[in-house]
């Protein structure tokens, strides 16, 4: 039905987590309105977001410097750190504008059924960034899934006979939604209420 070039971006905007055939569609459309200007800036802001976004050093959040802007903030709290599945939820997070702490960004969660252990995410500077901090306390805000229990599970031990506060988001949070699709009133009423893991 559409020429082949057509066709070509239309199957590139699918790859888009969430986009069907029809938005698909609409937008390789609508891309044809635009001026040779406005698509080459629109080809190049995706490449330089694919070529200069890394994990920060520090957390592994989702930066375009060595040091996130999050960790390189002296007036949040190096003592208070939110733990997250991936860079997605520091965004919500960060939406609620009432998170005065700092994150540690996992990139995955702990899954033996599918290969995955916890050497295999970002686990292992988790205890060091808290090591001589006064009031230390670790909120893990994962998932409410078999995995995300499994990850929380594993810090609370590493977290034993530590001078550390750990908690959880309070359950208010429906069983089996990610955190990036709460609102962010939700959100930041279930930081409120966090309990601390016995």
């Amino acid at each position: 039905m559409y020429p082949e070039v057509l066709n070509n971006s239309i199957a590139s905007f699918e790859k888009i987590p969430g986009v069907g055939k029809k938005s698909a569609e609409r937008y390789a459309l609508s891309m044809l309105d635009l001026t040779d200007e406005d698509i080459d800036t629109f080809a190049k802001n995706i490449k330089e977001c694919k070529k200069k976004l890394t994990r920060c050093s520090v957390c592994g959040h989702l930066t375009d410097k060595e040091v996130c802007s999050i960790c390189s903030d002296g007036d949040r709290k190096d003592n208070l750190i939110c733990v997250v599945e991936d860079y997605k939820s520091v965004f919500m997070f960060e939406k609620s504008e009432s998170y005065e702490g700092k994150y540690h960004v996992l990139n995955g969660l702990i899954s033996p059924m599918d290969g995955i252990f916890p050497e295999d995410i970002n686990l292992s500077t988790l205890l060091d960034r808290l090591k001589d901090k006064e009031n230390a306390e670790v909120i893990l805000a994962l998932k409410p899934s078999i995995e995300g229990e499994t990850t929380t599970l594993y810090i609370k031990k590493i977290f034993e006979n530590k001078k550390i506060k750990v908690s959880r988001l309070s359950y208010g949070i429906p069983m089996g939604v990610d955190i990036d699709y709460l609102d962010s009133i939700t959100l930041d009423r279930a930081l409120l209420d966090r309990k601390e893991i016995s």
